[in-house]
């Protein structure tokens, strides 16, 4: 996980970040500060595990009901909601299917929708992980974070 790379570019660019977490319930954010220094440019998270939270921190219910809370769509409306909501320079949002149940066949255990938000740009990905679950939201973790720095360049 390239954590400090991520510190050093946000501080070089005098940006900050934001987190809507499900599936990793904080994960991210825990990672951002175990660093020391990281409220030089972390503002925060708000973990939205339930679809009442996603809902109340601005998700569209029809977003939910069409898509799932495990969509590019909602990941894409959660990391939006994130950025207004925090009014950080960059948000990072997760949902996924970290397991052992809740799989289906269309969206397996292991499934995680991931957004990145900055400004009016928006970058959306679904991953497949594997593994048991600590091991599926570690991956989620370090993902949602290298991505970041990738987008950073």
């Amino acid at each position: 996980m390239q954590l400090h790379l991520l510190a050093k570019k946000m501080l070089d660019r005098g940006q900050t970040l934001a987190t809507v977490e499900s599936c990793t319930g904080g994960g991210i954010a825990t990672a951002c500060t175990d660093l020391a220094g990281s409220s030089q440019w972390f503002l925060g998270s708000v973990v939205t595990y339930a679809n009442e939270m996603k809902i109340k921190l601005g998700v569209e219910p029809s977003a939910i009901e069409h898509h799932g809370a495990v969509s590019i769509e909602v990941a894409e409306q959660m990391a939006q909601c994130g950025l207004e909501y925090s009014a950080a320079d960059w948000s990072v949002a997760v949902t996924g299917i970290a397991g052992p149940g809740g799989g289906s066949a269309e969206k397996p255990v292991g499934t995680v929708c991931f957004a990145w938000a900055h400004s009016n740009q928006l970058f959306s990905e679904r991953m497949q992980f594997s593994g048991d679950r600590l091991e599926i939201r570690k991956q989620t973790v370090e993902y949602a974070i290298d991505k970041l720095v990738e987008l950073l360049k």
